[in-house]
């Protein structure tokens, strides 16, 4: 099955795996196989030419892992960072628009 949700992705370019956890609805980045992370900075950056195929085995496993909504987000391809290439996106990576303190990195840092 195609990921109709982003149809940005350039063929040299790199895309990251991105879902919701059932338990929470927390944005989630896969790490790799059965293991996700709500930081897109521990998230496993797949080349485009693979996205499609890690896509469908991350989708046959989102029960199994207590995930919906399984699907690739294109990065921006000279970021250290994986940085998403839509605005929507970065606002699911990196917290509100609203205020820092709300971001998944504030969070982190309040759990220090």
């Amino acid at each position: 099955m195609s990921d109709v949700r982003n149809n940005r992705r350039e063929a040299g370019g790199s895309s990251v795996i991105t879902a919701n956890r059932l338990l929470d609805g927390r944005i989630v980045w896969q790490v790799g196989e059965a293991a996700w992370s709500t930081l897109i900075d521990d998230a496993r950056i797949i080349p485009n030419t693979q996205i499609e195929a890690a896509i469908a085995q991350a989708t046959a496993r989102q029960q199994e892992d207590g995930l919906v909504g399984v699907y690739g987000v294109q990065i921006e391809s000279d970021d250290a960072t994986p940085t998403p290439v839509t605005v929507r996106e970065r606002i699911r990576a990196f917290g509100p628009t609203v205020h820092p303190d709300f971001t998944p990195a504030a969070e982190l840092e309040a759990h220090a």
